[in-house]
């Protein structure tokens, strides 16, 4: 088998499906350049979802005429010289891949000026470069990226709609003006601008992203615990969301999801969390470059800290503390002048730390205890070789991090014995039919033997008798009835008299869009409101008392699973409570005819159950009765 040295053009597309993936991948680069560069204004642009068009212009340093051409070349960067310098990134970008695998993979052109030089240009056509031609620019740099995948139509066919795209992309940049708060981001959209940041703070940063209303509901922290620093903004006990895309944390400046530090966050909200709802932060985590990896993830999304024990530990203890009002967090919160300690060697940088922007929850009635002296990471270490003391009381077993992979393991986990589940399934499904066949009887051998206390209509037939609860089987009637019309699209709308306004993130935004034929299909009026905000002008008929912000709360939980959203699952509640209002009630009177519909309906099934779970029927034997009046022992 002979073995064939790739050319550029096809080993810069191979690379590209590594760096770049979609519209948004491409933004994330090139703001990622624009930041490295030192820019302090950044301009970012799209069209047809980034398809069509991506463009980033910056203020930073800009890039010599010489060094136009290396720019687009493979492996070429400005932010590595050497192997040792891997051990110790303080950049966003350093691989060198970037710009020529988008370069490989659209229509491409830079524009950049230095401050002591003149304005040049440089175009890509699918990799292959022009000239180097002088241009007119302002200071800094333009990169404009078109028709991305043109020459690649099996990876464009695979993109999403324009509308989705354009949704990972606002998401994209939210968490930019997110972890570079002093710069001042502008994003457009089809000409629209749709975020917009002044580089004046965290506080203003997170206002332009989630509104001002969101800090009001937040802690400011600013802690140094064993030399690692930790600050920004975690939700206060009652201030929940109902998925994971309100959480935001920043190693060293970069956006990163990692398991130590989320397991820490979520573990601490333990107990003020209800089920299916997800805690609010904003977290900065500043540790020494050598003792974190960011070298392990083709989108460096994920990194790989040298102990997790101490990351764990540190960032449990600070957050539980706040959570929890006692005396320690006095000394993490940023609202609480702080004693100075005397200046000890530690391997962490200084953070800078935003303004309140609420009071403190109120700590135990002792005096705060002197401040400790600082703790380098070294020393952490060793006195943390393995801590259990933030799970205490918390957690039902021993837990440990397993730091290669994040996982967590439970001590004495009991084992399970291996079970055929195709075989258990096919069991259960014939135990249930079998069940519901025995559970229906013949409607024309009943006998209406009158009612009992104005709720339970009694049945006769043969040796068994059925006592039947009117409003839960017209409960299950009608829940039937109207769980049907949701499936089959087939339901009436209300129109509001004031319409419903829900504002979320780009991500919702993104899944609620592509959920809107969905919607209302099951009768709900809903329409893009500008910005990331969606209006509701009708609903179900039948659920015009309707509680909006829970049902969208469940609807936007569904952005935590893979699986297609099953919307009249999600309004089963919302049919449960319809259903009871509009019943017969117990302790009202039926008439004959009403008797006789009712049982019609129930089509004889005596194994049914009201949406809360109630049964319907009771059946009792005539050898019970008997048994209760002592005939037979």
């Amino acid at each position: 088998m002979k073995i064939n040295l790739l050319t550029a053009d096809v080993y810069n597309r191979i690379a590209a499906g590594e760096v770049i993936d979609r519209p948004y991948s491409v933004v994330k680069e090139l703001v990622e350049n624009a930041i490295d560069a030192g820019a302090s204004e950044i301009l970012i642009e799209t069209e047809g979802g980034g398809k069509r068009l991506v463009r980033v212009r910056d203020n930073g340093g800009g890039i010599a005429q010489d060094d136009l051409k290396n720019a687009f070349s493979p492996h070429a960067t400005s932010k590595l010289k050497c192997a040792e310098d891997l051990f110790r990134i303080q950049t966003l970008g350093f691989r060198g891949e970037a710009i020529a695998s988008i370069a490989s993979v659209s229509r491409m052109k830079i524009v950049s000026k230095t401050a002591d030089g003149n304005a040049y240009s440089l175009l890509s056509d699918g990799g292959v470069l022009g000239e180097v031609c002088e241009a007119g620019g302002a200071n800094g740099t333009e990169v404009t990226v078109e028709n991305l995948f043109f020459n690649t139509p099996a990876r464009l066919k695979f993109l999403k709609t324009d509308a989705q795209e354009e949704g990972e992309v606002a998401n994209m940049i939210s968490r930019f003006i997110l972890s570079r708060p002093e710069i001042s981001f502008t994003y457009s959209v089809n000409g629209k601008i749709k975020y917009r940041s002044f580089g004046d703070g965290l506080k203003s940063a997170i206002a332009a992203v989630y509104g001002a209303e969101t800090l009001e509901h937040c802690f400011e922290i600013s802690a140094d615990k064993h030399g690692i620093l930790l600050s920004g903004f975690i939700g206060n006990q009652n201030f929940s969301k109902p998925n994971r895309s309100y959480q935001s944390l920043f190693v060293n400046g970069r956006y990163v999801v990692n398991q130590t530090v989320s397991a820490a966050v979520t573990n601490a909200y333990g107990a003020y969390l209800m089920k299916r709802q997800y805690p609010f932060y904003v977290l900065n985590l500043t540790v020494p470059s050598e003792i974190v990896d960011v070298n392990v993830h083709p989108n460096k999304a994920d990194v790989r800290f040298a102990d997790n024990q101490v990351i764990y530990g540190s960032v449990y203890s600070v957050i539980s503390s706040v959570l929890d009002g006692n005396s320690r967090a006095l000394e993490y919160l940023a609202d609480v002048p702080k004693p100075k300690a005397e200046p000890v060697a530690t391997v962490a940088q200084s953070a800078t730390i935003a303004q309140p922007v609420r009071e403190a929850p109120k700590a135990e009635s002792v005096p705060a205890p002197p401040p400790a002296p600082r703790m380098s990471y070294e020393q952490a270490k060793k006195e943390l070789a393995f801590d259990v003391s933030p799970l205490a009381g918390k957690s039902p077993a021993p837990r440990f991090i397993l730091p290669e992979r994040n996982a967590v393991l439970e001590v004495n986990a009991p084992k399970r014995e291996k079970t055929d589940a195709f075989e258990e399934n096919r069991r259960f499904l014939l135990e249930e039919e079998k069940k519901a066949k025995q559970d229906k009887i013949d409607v024309s051998s009943l006998a209406f033997k009158g009612e009992l206390f104005h709720t339970y209509l009694i049945y006769e037939t043969g040796d068994c008798a059925y006592f039947i609860d009117q409003h839960a089987a017209h409960e299950r009637l009608i829940y039937d009835r109207l769980r049907a019309g949701c499936e089959e699209r087939n339901v009436v709308s209300q129109p509001m008299l004031l319409p419903f306004v829900l504002t979320v993130n780009a991500s919702e935004f993104s899944f609620l869009e592509k959920n809107f034929s969905l919607l209302r299909g099951l009768g709900f009026e809903i329409d893009e409101f500008g910005g990331t905000s969606v209006k509701v002008s009708a609903v179900p008929a039948d659920l015009q008392g309707i509680d909006l912000t829970a049902f969208f709360g469940e609807v936007l939980s569904c952005m935590e699973s893979l699986r297609a959203i099953k919307l009249p699952d999600l309004l089963k509640d919302r049919l449960a409570s319809a259903a009871c209002k509009a019943a017969v009630k117990g302790g009202e009177s039926l008439t004959e005819s009403e008797v006789r519909a009712l049982i019609e309906k129930m089509d004889g099934d005596m194994g049914l159950k009201c949406p809360h779970g109630r049964p319907v029927a009771v059946k009792m034997q005539r050898t019970e009765i008997e048994k209760l009046f002592k005939r037979i022992v």
